[in-house]
């Protein structure tokens, strides 16, 4: 469905097609924040144009639509570097007036987020989270079956997996994409390699330093977590996420989304559940998240309505509402977070502390982060030697755009 306008009364009203990858439990219930606070504040309609399976399926059928001249009236993309084709060719709308009059520059941090929405000085994306991949959630009742205690750190967690085992518990819970083992290979990379290293790696695509000690400790630790997963058996994160939620898998590395799910489980953190940011190493987040274009369009008050929704979306109160729903953190720091909970308060004093790296999407090229998804596939799954995985990952680096 296109955005489309009809004359109501005096004003015109927009049905306003809003495109996303948002399926599981705990995305479904943050997005209808979205939804609600845009049909409460404005005369439009928001018409959810939800694609399940993730980005990987999701941001190919989005371009398509683009390119094809049938584009929605807004969509999500990650931070980064996505969309740059799209806005080379002048297909995404300037939301630079809308950025200025609410002084986005201003209230929007850590800053290199809206930096990622900014080309040739020009704004046209608005930054609504900051997600982070660098969390390991365990399972209380898993150990507790088990007869064990909560690891407090990776090493613990690898020590006790032969316990789940014997226990018939799957140690480590990960589904079969491949975004998912890439995303688990990167937090083990900030936990053993170390944050330097790994900026080094992903910032500066330092192939040296990804052949190094550093990363070959990363990648036989990644043989160890690669058999610590079999039994697995699951596709979609929410399901590996329901593994740990009911018992059946010790611990999942996966972003602070999986805790919108833990949520509306009815878990609470640090009574069913732990988390464990930098996987209990290296304290540290990644300034990851998610953003929204707006495709140009010629209707005038199409255009009006996708600059009131990108002005929403900044708004204290549906920051709020929706990050709480979400489980990621707001970009806007003068927000009310008395709600949050003990896993969201650590990550609010890791980003207060400034401990934040940036996140592999906004710094790789989407061609390099398919060779390296395509490698973590082929790795995850087969018997690969971690001399070989590493080889091939840093010639990818080497020759990372």
């Amino acid at each position: 469905m296109t955005a489309i306008s009809v004359a109501a009364g005096s004003a015109w009203a927009v049905e306003l097609e809003v495109m996303h990858w948002w399926t599981s439990g705990g995305e479904a219930a943050a997005v209808a924040e979205f939804a609600r606070h845009f049909e409460e504040r404005t005369d439009h309609t928001w018409v959810d144009g939800a694609i399940a399976g993730g980005g990987a399926v999701a941001r190919p059928i989005m371009v398509s639509r683009i390119l094809g001249g049938d584009p929605m009236g807004a969509f999500q993309f990650n931070h980064g570097r996505q969309a740059e084709e799209l806005i080379e060719a002048g297909l995404l709308l300037d939301l630079t007036d809308v950025a200025e009059a609410q002084g986005w520059r201003d209230i929007v941090r850590p800053s290199n987020l809206l930096d990622a929405c900014t080309v040739d000085g020009r704004i046209y994306c608005v930054p609504v989270n900051i997600h982070s991949w660098q969390w390991l959630w365990l399972s209380h009742k898993a150990f507790e079956d088990a007869g064990l205690e909560v690891p407090s750190d990776w090493f613990e967690f690898v020590e006790a997996a032969p316990a789940l085992r014997e226990a018939g518990k799957i140690p480590l819970a990960l589904g079969g994409q491949p975004w998912q083992s890439t995303g688990a290979f990167n937090v083990m990379a900030v936990a053993i390699a170390g944050p330097e290293a790994y900026a080094q790696v992903m910032g500066e695509k330092n192939a040296e330093v990804a052949r190094g000690e550093d990363y070959a400790r990363v990648f036989e630790a990644a043989v160890a977590a690669r058999e610590m997963a079999q039994g697995s058996n699951v596709q979609e994160w929410q399901q590996a996420t329901n593994l740990v939620i009911t018992g059946q898998a010790g611990g999942q590395i996966m972003g602070d989304w999986a805790q919108g799910d833990f949520q509306v489980a009815g878990q609470v953190a640090g009574e069913d559940y732990s988390c464990l940011p930098g996987l209990g190493v290296n304290e540290v987040i990644s300034a990851g998240g998610d953003a929204f274009y707006f495709p140009v369009h010629s209707d005038p008050a199409v255009t009006e309505a996708q600059k009131e929704l990108a002005a929403l979306l900044l708004d204290p109160e549906v920051q709020v509402d929706f990050n709480l729903a979400k489980g990621s953190l707001p970009v806007r720091g003068d927000v009310n977070l008395d709600a949050a909970n003990d896993c969201m308060r650590k990550g609010l004093e890791i980003l207060a502390a400034g401990a934040v790296l940036p996140d592999g999407v906004t710094t790789l090229s989407p061609d390099t982060t398919g060779q390296i998804d395509d490698l973590m596939a082929e790795f995850w799954s087969t018997s690969m030697t971690a001399e070989q995985a590493q080889e091939r990952y840093a010639a990818i680096i080497e020759a990372a755009d």
